[in-house]
């Protein structure tokens, strides 16, 4: 039993050896026909295994000792190609997941976020002080922060110089009526000279023009007189009281129209080149929930704050229902240099190296052209392109890095094209010979073995 056993072991070894043999006749490794294959093909120069920078148009050794590797003819990859052109089978490109996005007009613009307080618009404050001495009678608005209408009777005040002045009117007034029929011109004219001299100092003293009429009018002395609002606004400050003596350095009323403001951000150095004067700005506050007030810029200070580096930049809101109050504080952004029709792309597409931006452009299906841009204004995830890529173009915004690589080796490759080929007789070059990224070292542990 055991004999038949081991008969039988025997023959399928036999067999399988001659299986084995018949296959390998057939079909020889593909170790051997890539071997096969690397003979008949000639390569174009030999690369360094440890530095692909490092060429050779000869076989060569490396300082550590390793034969440098053969960098064979890739298609028409340096024909009308621009150098640096990769191929990638389309499976290589599905693995390492290139995707790709095309090259758009749209309107752009870039967003500077800034940190805003808001204060008066300086051009809307009034600061009423009176024009002759005297004492307050009467204040008819004696509370900051009360809502005033134009031409409202702030206060009373009575003033000697304002009596006399009213008392010259009346005087002229008489003279120009008993004078008007004079028969001598210069007479007349003198007295009407006088009457028009003394209304416009009366105006002067800032005598409002009803009070004016009424003296006209009854031709009756007013011991006070009245200081009106020149406009619609809040009383920010009250600086006398009733019966104070006032004079005209004295400060009656702080007046401001918060009807119009103006909103002070501070804008870091690197970002003044985008903004200018009429960008629009949006600004939101802690304090207003769900709402948002628009606005642009109106001036940009001419100077720098030293300490903090910052540039402080004025902004211009409309303020309805005066919901806006001096001193608050409010997120802005500034929509800042706004590009229409720009040619843009996705940021995370552009390759940026510090000296040069670059983008792979889609040629084809799998081929990738890299390409030197110029970038413009960012925002929102995308950026720019001043030139470097058509509208319509398909740019590469993943797996760059990868293909980036690939790229330089074939970029070092076409460059390798413009060496001088050897002759027959001398397949090595000269040594005065220029050999681009020769590893000089590595020759000379080839000739020691020579």
């Amino acid at each position: 039993m055991n004999k038949q056993i081991i008969g039988i072991a025997a023959v399928a070894l036999a067999l399988g050896v001659g299986a084995g043999y018949l296959l390998s006749s057939k079909n020889p490794p593909a170790s051997q026909q890539e071997v096969k294959t690397d003979k008949e093909r000639k390569p174009l120069f030999y690369r360094n295994p440890m530095n692909p920078e490092i060429t050779s148009p000869v076989p060569a050794k490396g300082s550590m000792g390793m034969d440098y590797i053969p960098v064979y003819a890739d298609g028409d990859q340096f024909g009308d190609e621009p150098a640096g052109t990769v191929r990638i089978d389309p499976v290589t490109v599905q693995n390492i997941g290139v995707r790709t996005a095309l090259a758009v007009r749209k309107t752009l613009t870039r967003e500077v976020q800034s940190v805003g307080r808001v204060d008066y618009d300086e051009e809307r404050i009034t600061r009423l002080h009176p024009k002759t001495e005297g004492w307050i009678s009467k204040l008819f608005v004696d509370k900051t922060g009360e809502q005033v209408n134009k031409d409202t009777i702030l206060l009373s005040l009575y003033s000697p110089q304002l009596v006399s002045s009213q008392e010259e009117y009346l005087l002229a007034m008489k003279n120009a009526e008993t004078l008007k029929k004079s028969p001598f011109p210069d007479i007349r004219r003198g007295a009407v000279d006088l009457l028009r001299s003394s209304r416009e100092r009366l105006e002067l003293l800032d005598v409002p023009e009803h009070q004016i009429r009424e003296l006209e009018k009854t031709r009756r002395l007013k011991k006070n007189l009245h200081i009106h609002s020149p406009f619609d606004g809040i009383v920010v400050n009250i600086g006398a009281r009733n019966g104070q003596y006032v004079t005209p350095t004295t400060e009656l009323y702080l007046i401001a129209d918060l009807s119009n403001i103006w909103v002070y951000v501070d804008i870091y150095e690197y970002e003044l080149p985008w903004i200018k004067v009429g960008d629009e700005a949006h600004m939101r506050l802690v304090s207003l929930p769900g709402e948002s007030f628009a606005g642009k810029i109106t001036y940009i200070y001419p100077y720098l704050e030293a300490k903090t580096r910052t540039i402080k930049v004025r902004l211009e809101f409309k303020n309805p229902g005066l919901k806006l109050k001096p001193n608050m504080f409010a997120d802005v952004n500034i929509h800042a240099s706004k590009q229409v029709k720009a040619i843009v792309i996705p940021s995370e597409a552009v390759l940026r190296t510090g000296s040069r931006n670059a983008v792979f452009v889609v040629r084809g299906p799998g081929r990738y052209e890299p390409r030197d841009v110029k970038l413009g204004i960012s925002s929102e995830g995308l950026v720019q392109i001043l030139s470097g890529v058509k509208e319509g173009e398909e740019v590469v915004t993943s797996a760059q890095f990868l293909i980036d690589s690939e790229s330089k080796l074939r970029e070092a490759a076409a460059k390798m094209m413009d060496v001088k080929k050897p002759t027959a007789a001398d397949p090595r070059p000269a040594m005065d010979e220029k050999v681009t990224g020769m590893d000089m070292e590595g020759m000379d542990i080839e000739k020691g073995k020579e």
